[in-house]
């Protein structure tokens, strides 16, 4: 049974999940020097809970290779979301994000033979018209550029959201989650000459950190990262994954909210930016509650078939 603690926790949760796009325009270095940092250290410290809980670490090479695969798409994930927000703006990094369910609607029946649900196909419409409108009038190259890095960037996330969905299955979520972030830091680091050659400035690295990131790193990786991922762990034990799912889809709002109030971003957004993105969070927002009626009614449907007939003739 929930308490009104575990609620409050909750959005504690999201308001951090929220703030990790403002911290990674904050902090000085490069976005892919930024998740080669926080991958590494995540992993280390998540390795160190692991230890200290005695939870199983090696669990085959199949296994652990499709882990640290996924790692990889994580870690282009990050690059992304941060690289978003450092060209345009926080906000229209978060929208961006948002569009993930839109991804996942589409691809999860492709990963696991689902049939596409109608309603799923109207809201993916609906989000799609939402960035029509933010993008009509839209002549600012980086605030293109930086959306559509963002939605790429909620593509990633929505493939290795579904497949962490079956791992999570069979494997405790700690090791996942430690395998991951080693993968990402190992494929961060892969991508350093491609990196370093094309994109980076001067064509070398840079981890110049000046005092105050180290301080916006503590926050993003411990507080962001292993806090927020254990706590939201935690309360699946006690809340409804349908109370989380509905809760999460809070992340973009509250970063938004922080965004204004920390870089000023009202005055640099246009009124058709709010337009699609209040038609964007409106559809984030719709879906679980269509998801879950759908569910129930199809529950019903193969309960009671005869009764169901009967009502609707």
């Amino acid at each position: 049974m929930p308490r009104l603690r575990d609620f409050i926790e909750l959005h504690f949760v999201i308001l951090l999940w929220g703030f990790t796009a403002i911290l990674g325009k904050l902090i000085t270095i490069p976005a892919v020097e930024l998740v080669a940092i926080r991958t590494l250290i995540t992993a280390l410290a998540l390795w160190a809970i692991m230890y200290k809980a005695r939870t199983p670490f090696w669990l085959g090479r199949s296994i652990g290779l499709k882990m640290l695969g996924v790692g990889f798409l994580i870690a282009a994930h990050w690059i992304l979301f941060f690289a978003a927000a450092r060209v345009s703006s926080v906000s229209i990094c978060l929208i961006g994000l948002a569009t993930c369910s839109l991804w996942t609607a589409f691809l999860e029946p492709l990963f696991t033979k689902k049939k596409i649900k109608p309603y799923e196909v109207f809201l993916a419409l609906l989000i799609i018209f939402g960035l029509y409108i933010i993008f009509r009038n839209e002549t600012d190259f980086n605030s293109v550029l930086g959306l559509s890095m963002a939605i790429g960037s909620a593509l990633l996330a929505s493939i290795f959201t579904i497949i962490n969905a079956n791992l999570v299955k069979k494997i405790p979520s700690t090791t996942i989650t430690c395998y991951e972030m080693g993968g990402a830091f190992l494929g961060t680091v892969l991508f350093f000459p491609v990196y370093t050659m094309y994109f980076a400035e001067g064509n070398q690295l840079n981890f110049n950190l000046i005092p105050m990131d180290w301080v916006y790193l503590a926050v993003l990786i411990l507080a962001c990262t292993v806090y927020a991922y254990t706590a939201g762990v935690r309360l699946m034990q006690r809340i409804s994954a349908f109370t989380m799912n509905l809760t999460v889809n809070l992340e973009p709002v509250y970063g938004i909210i922080l965004a204004i109030f920390i870089f000023n971003e009202s005055s640099q957004l246009s009124p058709e930016f709010y337009v699609g993105a209040g038609i964007i969070l409106l559809s984030v927002f719709i879906y679980p509650v269509i998801n879950t009626v759908a569910e129930r009614r199809r529950k019903l449907q193969k309960a009671f078939p005869e009764e169901v007939i009967f009502r609707k003739d």
